[in-house]
């Protein structure tokens, strides 16, 4: 079940471990989990049918999760579509527009956002800025994530 990213990046046995348990709690599938180690979180991407299965009643799998794991969860809907999952990682944001820049081989990609929610898409100390960095450089090698 080892399965490969287009940058070349793998699951690893932490990683899997963690997709295990979720699967065993929730009784739903995810397409993906990414470790954040350095925030102490995991990011688990479901399918969009699989989200409320996921999240469970109020909240309940996360908060389980939560405290078995000892690090914040946080549950994503998946897109294999680069725009669409930028937008994913940016709930209750209105996302303006998508724009993906390959330049001098650094893939960027910069998210419009209407200018009264700058400051909720960048999150306290750029934690929602951070989250899409981490979450689209595992999936599409993306180095640089900037709102405007």
């Amino acid at each position: 079940m080892m399965e490969k990213s287009s940058n070349g990046d793998r699951i690893d046995l932490e990683e899997l471990r963690y997709l295990s348990l979720f699967q065993d709690l929730t009784g739903a599938m995810a397409y993906r989990c990414i470790a954040d180690n350095e925030g102490n979180r995991v990011f688990y991407l479901v399918n969009k049918n699989d989200l409320g299965k996921a999240i469970g009643k109020d909240g309940k799998n996360v908060k389980s999760l939560s405290k078995i794991l000892n690090k914040n969860v946080e549950i994503v809907e998946y897109s294999d579509k680069i725009e669409e999952m930028t937008k994913n990682l940016f709930p209750e944001i209105t996302v303006l527009k998508v724009d993906l820049i390959d330049k001098d081989n650094v893939k960027a990609v910069y998210v419009k956002v209407k200018d009264d929610e700058k400051g909720k898409a960048i999150g306290k100390d750029g934690k929602n800025v951070k989250r899409a960095k981490i979450i689209l450089g595992k999936l599409y090698g993306v180095e640089k994530v900037v709102v405007k």
